[in-house]
């Protein structure tokens, strides 16, 4: 008898998160998901996560929430890294870093243990330790104790992603990429029965470019004039993977990516993304 758990695409914004309110909790009934595991690196204001915002993902329905690059961008999570199990950081940062790189969770039936742990790319991601060496640790420690375990690959390159997959392949239940915001259409189950996919895609405003305004990331681009890139707000999506798993193998039956479709936001940002000037600063585009 196999279980459901659901992998959500990076949330990015207010137009992520309020998709994945609309549509998440009658997923969780349709398909008597067991457990869901969503990216939440971009769910303030495109950039980073807060305290209020990963509890309100908590509520709507998620069980571990990961992160990626962006895992730091907030100090007021800080804390919450290190005290939360439900929120986890990439693995293969330093160890000195604040927060884990892995956690073990409850089914939502209370009957199975599942491991997930969060990694970070190489490969155009700036400076990380090694993620092979990080998933074997992860992998192992989290056998002793969960026989289902689920891999986040925070990554650029769709090849490196594509060799974590492998890497992990039957020792990991699923590995799935995040980052990109573009999701692939290579969901599938490997030989030895771990589900993957490149990239998720994002959960957020599709009528945008990754999540940014369409009109202030096309002027930077064409006319080198500097720009804040503003969350957008239309054609809000959920993309994230389904799998059926077998609990005492650990190992995937099958893998689907789904796409739900929400309605779109008002305004860009609100209380919980803090105040949209603070993005001044970061000089973050897209991703």
């Amino acid at each position: 008898m196999s279980i459901n758990i659901l992998c959500v695409g990076d949330l990015v914004g207010k137009a992520g998160r309020s998709v994945l309110a609309e549509t998440l909790p009658g997923l969780i009934k349709e398909h008597d998901i067991e457990l869901v595991v969503c990216n939440g690196e971009n769910a303030a204001g495109g950039s980073g996560i807060t305290p209020r915002i990963f509890d309100k993902l908590l509520k709507y329905g998620v069980d571990v929430v990961t992160l990626g690059d962006h895992c730091f961008r907030r100090s007021e999570i800080l804390p919450t890294l290190n005290s939360a199990d439900r929120l986890i950081r990439p693995a293969n940062l330093p160890k000195s870093s604040p927060g884990k790189g892995w956690t073990v969770a409850m089914t939502k039936s209370g009957r199975h243990k599942v491991g997930v742990v969060s990694l970070l790319g190489q490969m155009n991601m700036g400076n990380s330790d090694s993620p092979w060496t990080a998933a074997d640790e992860a992998l192992d420690k989290l056998s002793q104790e969960a026989s289902i375990r689920i891999v986040d690959f925070h990554a650029e390159a769709t090849s490196e992603k594509i060799a974590m997959g492998w890497h992990c392949n039957g020792r990991a239940s699923i590995v799935f990429g995040t980052h990109t915001h573009v999701p692939t259409a290579d969901a599938g189950v490997l030989n030895k029965g771990t589900a993957f996919i490149s990239d998720l895609g994002m959960t957020g405003p599709y009528d945008s470019i990754l999540g940014r305004r369409k009109d202030r990331v096309l002027k930077f681009l064409t006319a080198s004039l500097p720009q804040r890139f503003e969350m957008a707000v239309a054609d809000t999506r959920m993309y994230a993977l389904l799998v059926a798993v077998e609990p005492d193998s650990g190992m995937a039956r099958s893998a689907e990516l789904l796409c739900l479709r929400g309605k779109s936001v008002e305004t860009p940002y609100d209380s919980d993304d803090k105040s949209p000037n603070k993005f001044k600063k970061n000089r973050q585009i897209g991703k």
